[in-house]
């Protein structure tokens, strides 16, 4: 089971680090509209379009690490007066409940992604990007955070937290 768990962490981290780039990328592709807007009365036209198409994907593909790293919001007024047994019997308890809303996410997301992919719908700008290529994060960042949430189930069965 380490290996699938220490598996899982490095998808996490990879995810975590096409994040990064994807967030680098979106501050490069700012900067350069802000350039050619200032110094050639110019623009990219596609700025505004693919800054938001690379936030999406950079949310997304970061969920996962965030998880593995307590990153989200955790709210511990209960589980600070518990004792050790019953913190982990909460944990696993929120986890699957975690699991079943993200199963849910998954299932939309895919059905969302396939339906772009299927009646092969543009952007209304200027690019006309098919959508479905912006939309496939959704999915594989969501199973990212699957996968981080299922390690997380068996590192608090096994005690290793």
């Amino acid at each position: 089971m380490n290996t699938l768990t220490n598996f899982i962490n490095r998808l996490s981290k990879g995810g975590a680090y096409l994040s990064g780039l994807l967030l680098v990328s979106l501050v490069c592709l700012i900067l350069t509209e802000i350039f050619l807007r200032y110094f050639f009365d110019k623009s990219t036209m596609i700025a505004d379009e693919y800054s938001g198409y690379l936030y999406l994907a950079s949310i997304f593909l970061g969920l996962a690490y965030t998880f593995t790293k307590d990153g989200h919001i955790r709210i511990n007024i209960v589980t600070s007066r518990l004792n050790k047994q019953a913190n982990k019997f909460i944990d696993i308890f929120a986890s699957i409940i975690t699991l079943s809303v993200l199963a849910f996410i998954l299932y939309r997301t895919v059905l969302f992604t396939y339906d772009s992919y299927e009646f092969e719908m543009l952007s209304e700008a200027v690019s006309e990007t098919p959508l479905y290529l912006t939309q496939i994060v959704m999915p594989l960042g969501t199973a990212l955070f699957i996968l981080s949430v299922i390690a997380f189930i068996i590192k608090r069965l096994k005690n290793d937290i």
